[in-house]
């Protein structure tokens, strides 16, 4: 199954009045790098955390944000508390400067409402917020599954392309070598007005012409192609898919360096034109 290194997931549990909550969005990378972010009093469970991302996503660029806050229920209330010396210090400030200093007013300045924290966090928060991260990189992973899917379908689209470039240049075969043939011998006629030994040009000519074929390179490129389609059913198969698209590539280039013929080149361009489509969405494989 292939996937995309891109994707975003969000979870939100609610539990003894406080709302859990964690965010994970991640990106392509070569390995995975990822960034948690939790409150302070969670610090123990990043190890966790961290083993869990690893484990469900296995690598991409990472961020991780867990974040606990009350909620507003009878429980939730219970864990707020007022910062009477930052009020009356508000209080004091707005009275200076002639404003009017309303109770409603006063409750959203910054430092007011404080959230009392217990000294220690319980086991059944702990289990909460790893029960919430669990369910968000589900989500998460079944992003990348899906835009797996569509990155499947367009790298299967780009090698058909390249296939059927292919079988086009067969077309070109049975012009190439005899128009090249016949340019060497009018060169040769030209320059060499008392002609020329016809065994000597004949043995080179074949070892010349011979140069010129394309079949190994032909059936090189075919065979990666379909070792490729191949590849594209496995799982985490980004890294394997890079390796066979340059392959891909140096039979490709090979081809049209021997190509010797001004539309099996351009054909070949194409060919190029469509690994390169391949090799952009690679990036972004699993």
């Amino acid at each position: 199954m292939i996937k995309s290194m891109t994707g975003y997931g969000k979870s939100r549990k609610e539990s003894e009045g406080r709302i859990f909550q964690a965010e994970a969005r991640s990106v392509n990378s070569k390995t995975l790098d990822l960034t948690v972010k939790l409150p302070a009093e969670y610090r123990e469970l990043e190890t966790d955390l961290r083993t869990k991302v690893a484990a469900v996503l296995g690598r991409g660029k990472v961020e991780l944000v867990v974040s606990v806050t009350h909620s507003g229920s009878e429980a939730g209330k219970n864990l707020l508390s007022l910062n009477t010396a930052q009020i009356e210090n508000y209080r004091k400030e707005l009275q200076r400067l002639g404003m009017e200093s309303s109770a409603d007013a006063l409750l959203h300045l910054p430092g007011v409402v404080l959230e009392a924290m217990p000294e220690e966090v319980s086991e059944a928060e702990k289990e909460m917020l790893l029960l919430v991260t669990d369910e968000c990189l589900e989500i998460l992973d079944r992003c990348r599954i899906q835009e797996g899917a569509a990155l499947k379908q367009d790298l299967e689209l780009r090698v058909s392309n390249i296939e059927e470039l292919l079988r086009q240049t067969d077309a070109f075969e049975q012009e190439r070598v005899p128009a090249i043939r016949a340019r060497i011998e009018q060169h040769l006629a030209e320059w060499n007005r008392e002609g020329v030994d016809a065994n000597r040009l004949e043995q080179e000519m074949i070892y010349y012409l011979e140069k010129l074929d394309v079949t190994e390179e032909k059936v090189r490129l075919a065979g990666h192609c379909r070792y490729y389609r191949e590849s594209l059913q496995e799982d985490a198969a980004g890294r394997k898919l890079g390796f066979i698209a340059q392959e891909m590539g140096r039979e490709i280039n090979t081809l049209g360096s021997k190509a010797n013929h001004a539309e099996m080149q351009k054909t070949v361009v194409r060919m190029k034109d469509e690994l390169e489509k391949i090799k952009e969405q690679l990036f972004n494989i699993l």
